[in-house]
């Protein structure tokens, strides 16, 4: 038994039972991952995957099992790497960051700004996506940690970590009559057609939740995964739009007006998650920190190993 073998399991549970996929991710070759998964097999004594001919179809009870701790043994031998990267040169490296667009777009320029200047010799990459697809970059290894408003909360083996709270508001052409209500009302809102964000992004499930609450059902015509989409179509006239506050620039967004609507939607919370039992390298909490001033590394390391109070906001 060796690494190699859990890597081409995992890989192949990961890709959906599809050899030809993880082979192509593993850079080696389809009868190469066959041939050791079935090594490892015979070493075990029991069959982890469901053959019908030469495809695999399930995943075995003990196959399961199996994966499981294949996953945590990854896992520690992912720390160990960046243990002995973290004392052999603490400054240099690599950090992965999953996010949906909204954050990447107008939380992060300033926080990727303020880290490459702490930290030139760390080289950033970025996975864009919506929440759920977030999660499971971390959740895979693919992203050191995630950002994100949805979703993080729904994963046992991710530890969520509140960043900031933010509210809605809600945009027009300028003299769009909508523009004139003085109290905003959420029955004034509803008199017209609706662009707002994807069922998957950004609080979506707090707009609903405000509406339904009022015997309300608005006619959302359009639903877009980014709010530059939303203003764009918003300008043309196609309809009224519901956006993300920290989304609208009164000097950027010259053609389009502006009402908080803070006052009918519950707030929602933007959170960092990490996966649970992960190492961190310090400049990872470096970069927390700076995203969120209040999440310092105590703080942080205190929630990875399941003590502490909730950080708060």
């Amino acid at each position: 038994m060796n690494i190699q073998q859990l890597r081409y399991v995992f890989e192949v549970a990961r890709h959906g039972l599809n050899v030809s996929e993880a082979a192509e991710a593993l850079f080696t070759s389809q009868p190469g991952v066959s041939k050791q998964i079935r090594l490892l097999e015979d070493e075990l004594g029991v069959e982890i995957f469901v053959r019908h001919g030469k495809r695999l179809i399930a995943i075995t009870e003990p196959g399961q099992q199996v994966l499981l701790i294949a996953e945590r043994m990854l896992l520690d031998v992912e720390n160990l790497r960046k243990v002995g990267a973290e004392f052999s040169n603490e400054a240099t490296g690599g950090l992965s960051i999953a996010f949906t667009h909204t954050q990447a777009r107008y939380a992060l320029p300033r926080v990727v700004q303020a880290f490459m200047a702490r930290y030139p010799n760390v080289r950033l990459s970025f996975h864009q996506g919506n929440p759920k697809q977030v999660c499971e970059y971390v959740l895979s290894g693919a992203a050191d940690i995630a950002i994100a408003t949805e979703a993080i909360a729904e994963h046992e083996d991710i530890v969520m970590l509140p960043c900031y709270q933010w509210n809605r508001c809600v945009i027009a052409p300028q003299r769009h009559p909508i523009l004139s209500e003085h109290p905003l009302t959420l029955e004034a809102i509803a008199r017209y057609p609706l662009v707002t964000y994807d069922f998957a992004f950004t609080g979506r499930n707090r707009i609903n939740e405000a509406f339904t609450g009022r015997g309300l059902r608005p006619n959302v015509i359009l639903t877009a995964i980014d709010s530059d989409v939303i203003k764009t179509y918003v300008a043309m006239g196609l309809g009224v739009g519901i956006l993300a506050r920290m989304a609208y620039d009164a000097a950027v967004d010259k053609d389009l007006g502006m009402l908080d609507a803070a006052h009918l939607f519950e707030s929602s919370t933007t959170r960092i998650g990490v996966r649970r039992n992960a190492w961190l390298r310090g400049y990872v909490y470096a970069f927390i920190e700076i995203f969120a001033p209040h999440l310092s590394r105590r703080v942080v390391e205190l929630a990875l190993a399941g003590g502490g109070e909730d950080p708060g906001l």
